[in-house]
């Protein structure tokens, strides 16, 4: 059994912030990308929290993410904002543009914000929950380097292609739908197959195409779509919303995020919509609709992880993947 160490928010975000410049972060970047990690914790999102912050300080020391990034924001029409993370970080080109896209989604009734050029995006959701948190509708999308292929194809051509969808309700951001288009996300094999434990059937095929249960079988194949061809198509979807319309990397043009010198120079898509007109009641509407609909038994998606919005007083992180950070980025580990 792993052991765990209690950390407050703040000495999370300090330890974070001290590894990420040991490997070449700019104060910015390292500011940005602390904050989503312990967000994501706070969440109970340990899979895109520390756990992921290992492959971020991997790849600032390796090249595949640039430290010193400043991303470049244009904006080509009244409703549409670029951002160019130019080898950086979505974190923090989504941190200098949140609160114009925002102002313009309000003003407007709607905004898009497309980005590219960036390492994987961490935890979707909170880009769409950040803005539900101001009472806009917000849907993500992003891509990243290929590891899941449609049925009966042999290699693969998306990555997991997630997607999250948030809205406002009376007292905050009523759901939280984040779900990537894959039977699971690709951290749940990789932890899968470092604790030695099987997967479920369904998730994976092995390097021969052969369904697998082998989780170390199964990082040398790839992921399967959820509900089969359906899953595939809104992988596809996602793929156009985040590649197509950011002008990124097309998931099979992606170079790896965990191995070589060069990043994925992947997308991320952003719709903030403001309730108007006939929906300017939204935010009570919906929060009475998700009571009646959760009284019936229904699951609604994030409960648990808004649940979590007040930050705890301590954070409980796995020892080994702070230790391991800390040996990557060569600073002492939290005790």
């Amino acid at each position: 059994m792993s052991a765990f160490l209690s950390l407050t928010p703040d000495a999370a975000a300090d330890f974070a912030r001290a590894a990420l410049a040991a490997v070449g972060a700019s104060p910015a970047m390292a500011e940005a990308l602390a904050t989503a990690t312990v967000r994501a914790e706070e969440r109970g999102r340990a899979s895109v929290g520390f756990a992921h912050l290992i492959d971020y300080v991997e790849s600032l020391k390796a090249g595949r993410i640039l430290g010193t990034a400043e991303p470049v924001i244009s904006f080509p029409a009244p409703a549409l904002i670029e951002v160019d993370v130019a080898g950086g970080i979505a974190q923090l080109g989504f941190d200098r543009a949140v609160r114009e896209l925002s102002q313009r989604a309000t003003d407007l009734g709607a905004a898009s914000l497309a980005l590219r050029g960036s390492f994987t995006t961490g935890e979707l959701g909170d880009y769409a929950l950040r803005l539900a948190e101001h009472g806009l509708v917000a849907l993500a999308a992003t891509n990243g380097p290929p590891l899941m292929s449609p049925p009966g194809v042999a290699r693969a051509v998306y990555c997991t292609n997630p997607i999250a969808f948030a809205a406002p309700g009376a007292q905050g951001p009523a759901l939280l739908v984040d779900q990537a288009s894959s039977a699971t996300a690709f951290v749940n094999i990789r932890e899968a197959a470092a604790r030695g434990e099987p997967i479920p059937a369904g998730w994976a095929v092995d390097g021969e195409g052969a369904p697998t249960q082998d989780a170390a079988a199964a990082l040398d194949g790839h992921l399967l779509p959820f509900g089969g061809a359906r899953g595939a198509n809104i992988a596809l979807i996602v793929e156009i919303l985040a590649a197509g319309l950011t002008g990124a990397n097309w998931s099979l043009d992606a170079p790896s995020f965990v191995a070589g010198t060069r990043g994925p120079g992947v997308g991320l898509f952003v719709l903030a919509i403001a309730p108007r007109g006939a929906a300017t009641d939204l935010a009570d509407r919906l929060s009475r609709q998700m009571e009646r609909l959760a009284g019936l038994g229904v699951h609604i998606p994030g409960q648990a992880k808004l649940a979590r919005q007040a930050p705890p007083g301590q954070l409980r992180l796995r020892a080994e993947v702070l230790a391991r950070i800390a040996a990557l980025a060569g600073i002492a580990a939290p005790t």
